[in-house]
């Protein structure tokens, strides 16, 4: 096991780590977390004996095999696919010893033995998966890395990362440069993951879907947390909630919550979506408990005015140049909707977020505004926008010159910008505060219709719960696309599904999307067998249904495995809400009983039933596949 005895980490003056003390046993998964700037990396360069402690003592097993994600990738003319082979360090020793023996025929069949061992002979078409899970085409496999963007080559690293047999994965923010596809890929992957992991990260359901245990850098110590992120927020709210400092602004946060909450009720349906949601809403009441000392306290002012229909677009084909992406759209965003968009990476999220925004021209159609439209648009590519020699203030300043200094101090206080830290040029200022201070410029101009284009990217979990709570409160407009589960089940009253061309309502919720994503690879080649079919000779279409109708046949069983699954997995579905419904009651965490280790334990044997069904579910599906597509 990993074991951390009275350490003692100092950064130049700063103590990070003060007689801290943790055991993490084989085979657990812990998520990090803390404010940034306590420690969280600098831990993991301490696993990693990249740092040494300053007093006490670190140790871990010294057979065990490390991996972690890189945060850069020098450019270099390696394929994409042998970049991470790579990660595979033994594969690699074998392939050296194997080419250097090729004259030894002795040498040679322990060799082979041994590539057989290690799964060498598969390690390519592993390679491969990692990178089409991860969002790359096949036409990916064969690019250098130097042809690939920065936030593509981090998920270079982490294919890489994950290439590596190792007993201990340490990834730091591996959702970053994801999309949201993506990321429910990588959750799969992790469940899976037999080996000791650590993951430092601020999206709060991929940490409730892959870890069990929370360490928490606190007073510059580390507490451990039995369970996932939601039960650290449950007890920690208990603990918060007997501070009688923290009571006031506690019962201010609930309030606004079941203000948010009854809002939505009075105009929610019957659908799926709306009930998932109305449940996800009067959980936030606990959750913002967790989160009453958070320095983050934003808001989005009231807009001046705003239009009962603020954008149209009408027949609307959208794209870049003349080259369409997604075609005939009929839309209007009327004043208070609030539409989270999902889709494939690549669909046309982004691109009808642009032209919303009216910072790309449509290829065809009308795009008409409403009177008084005031914009706020948000994406990453205004952080790089930002002017580094300019201070906060200043940035403020510029948009509006008759504004006192004490309302823009006032206003950045609650972006957690305070003291001179508001007068400083900004060009030291992390990911994470040019982030907030992009969504501070956003807020500061009072928009009517809030476009966001992945608002949580650089954010820690405080930051991401203040939007969370500022975005409930907000009365105008909102698309969001985001790769933020919770952020999007919490703000949003209707998705809308970007995909093949086309834009259409997704009726549905997060849960079904995920669905969607699982059976969509498989409709897509049933698709393909119906286009083949249609090019048919006419000559031949008569003897082709006769071979249809028998394969059709023979594919039986495997249709009939696929639908028991679709079942188990309902059922498996079914008993894990009712799992997690019981530990979402915060009167569990008050009792010293052994409840909820049995409740714990179940859960975690319900997610394990229930990936092995989504393993063979996706096996059958492959089988079925290779034959539709003989």
């Amino acid at each position: 096991m990993i074991n951390l005895s009275s350490l003692h980490l100092q950064l130049g003056t700063k103590v990070l780590l003060n007689n801290a003390n943790l055991s993490i046993y084989p085979g657990h998964k812990w998520g990090v977390i803390g404010a940034n700037g306590t420690g969280k990396s600098s831990l993991f360069k301490l696993l990693l004996r990249e740092i040494e402690e300053d007093a006490g003592e670190m140790s871990i097993p010294s057979e065990w095999q490390l991996a972690h994600m890189a945060q850069e990738t020098k450019t270099s003319e390696q394929n994409a696919v042998d970049f991470v082979l790579d990660g595979d360090a033994e594969l690699r020793r074998v392939e050296k010893a194997i080419e250097a023996n090729s004259d030894s025929g002795e040498k040679l069949g322990s060799l082979y033995e041994k590539m057989d061992l290690i799964n060498g002979y598969t390690a390519r078409s592993r390679a491969q998966k990692l990178l089409y899970g991860l969002g790359f085409s096949s036409e990916d496999e064969s690019k250098t890395t130097s042809a690939f963007s920065g936030g593509w080559r981090i998920r270079l690293n982490l294919a890489r990362a994950l290439m590596c047999r190792s007993d201990l994965l340490l990834l730091d923010e591996p959702t970053n440069h994801l999309d949201l596809d993506a990321t429910m890929w990588l959750e799969s992957w992790l469940q899976n993951y037999q080996g000791t992991l650590l993951i430092i990260s601020h999206d709060r359901d991929f940490l409730d879907n892959v870890i069990n245990n929370i360490v928490s850098f606190e007073n510059s110590t580390l507490v451990s947390y039995k369970g996932n992120y939601s039960s650290f927020e449950l007890q920690k709210a208990e603990r918060l909630a007997q501070q009688s400092a923290a009571f006031d602004k506690q019962q201010q946060r609930i309030s606004e919550i079941e203000d948010f909450v009854r809002r939505f009720r009075a105009k929610a349906t019957k659908a799926k979506q709306a009930q998932s949601r109305l449940k996800e809403l009067e959980r936030m009441e606990k959750i913002s408990q967790a989160h009453v000392d958070s320095p983050f306290t934003f808001r989005f002012p009231e807009p001046e005015k705003t239009p009962q229909t603020l954008v149209t677009l009408s027949q609307c084909d959208i794209g870049y140049g003349s080259t369409s992406i997604v075609s005939n759209i009929e839309l209007s965003i009327i004043a208070g909707m609030r539409i989270g968009l999902l889709g494939h990476n690549g669909q046309g999220k982004s691109t009808l977020i642009k032209t919303l925004a009216n910072e790309l021209n449509i290829v065809s159609g009308d795009r008409t505004e409403g009177a008084h439209l005031k914009i706020g648009y948000f994406a990453q590519h205004q952080l790089e926008a930002l002017d580094l020699s300019a201070s906060a203030v200043l940035h403020l300043q510029r948009l509006t010159p008759k504004a006192t200094e004490q309302s823009m101090r006032t206003f950045l206080g609650g972006f957690g910008f305070v003291g001179d830290r508001v007068f400083e040029t900004i060009q030291h200022f992390s990911g994470g505060e040019k982030a907030r201070l992009a969504l501070a410029i956003v807020a500061w101009q009072k928009p009517n219709f809030l476009l966001l284009d992945e608002p949580t990217n650089h954010l820690d979990l405080e930051v991401r719960h203040a939007l969370t709570l500022a975005l409930q409160a907000y009365s105008g407009a909102i698309v969001v696309v985001s790769h933020d589960r919770h952020l999007l089940r919490n703000t949003v009253d209707e998705f809308m599904l970007v995909d093949s061309g086309q834009i259409s309502p997704f009726k549905g919720d997060l849960t079904d999307y995920q669905d969607w994503l699982l059976k969509s690879k498989s409709e897509m080649s049933s698709n393909k067998s119906t286009i083949d079919e249609l090019n048919l000779d006419k000559d031949d279409k008569k003897s082709q249904r006769k071979a249809s109708a028998a394969k059709r046949e023979a594919l039986k069983p495997l249709t009939n495995a696929i639908k028991k699954l679709d079942k188990e997995m309902d059922t498996l579905n079914s008993s894990l809400e009712k799992i997690e419904a019981k530990l979402s009651d915060e009167t569990l965490y008050q009792k010293d009983s052994t409840e909820l280790t049995d409740l714990l334990k179940e859960q975690a044997k319900l997610r394990l039933n229930l990936e092995e069904c989504e393993a063979q579910w996706l096996e059958k599906n492959e089988e079925l596949e290779e034959l539709q597509s003989q």
